[in-house]
């Protein structure tokens, strides 16, 4: 898949404050913003603003979270929706390894859409439960401050049965 235009760009920053908003106020709350999506990877900006700053000013940790969540989520989400699938993406586990202090706005990258089209595969191949680990970088002023492993987990979401089959 190629780079995203600008319209649809605007669009998936449409769909995240909204997702933000009425869905799970607390990634509103973080102001993110999408950089850069394709179908292969992600770029999510959270700024270091005063909701998002700790005491030693630099990016609190719940904040870094977020935005490693976010990145890998909605990498997952945006695969999902170009190949036509349901599922809700939910995560299993998370490592997370920091490195130094965030003194300022933070990308976080995801660069594993190959990983999730091949865990969709896998989802619609067997119907099962799919968990694979997924991981998110986390950048300030282009220098790496953070790695996440999250582990992904996704089912395909069935369509409602028919009250007459039973």
């Amino acid at each position: 898949m190629e780079k995203m235009n600008k319209r649809l760009l605007r669009r998936a920053n449409w769909q995240l404050f909204l997702f933000g908003r009425f869905k799970i106020p607390l990634i509103g709350y973080c102001r993110p913003r999408i950089k850069e999506l394709t179908g292969s990877m992600v770029r999510i900006r959270i700024p270091l603003i005063d909701r998002t700053r700790n005491h030693v000013n630099s990016m609190y940790l719940g904040v870094m979270t977020v935005g490693a969540d976010l990145a890998s989520g909605f990498l997952a989400f945006h695969i999902l929706r170009v190949k036509g699938l349901k599922a809700s993406p939910v995560f299993k586990s998370m490592n997370a390894e920091y490195y130094k202090r965030a003194e300022g706005e933070v990308d976080f990258v995801c660069k594993q859409g190959a990983s999730i089209d091949s865990m969709i595969d896998e989802m619609q191949a067997t119907g099962e439960r799919v968990n694979r680990p997924i991981q998110v970088t986390a950048l300030c002023y282009g220098e790496e401050v953070a790695r996440f492993d999250m582990e992904l987990s996704m089912k395909l979401s069935k369509k409602k049965e028919n009250a007459s089959n039973g």
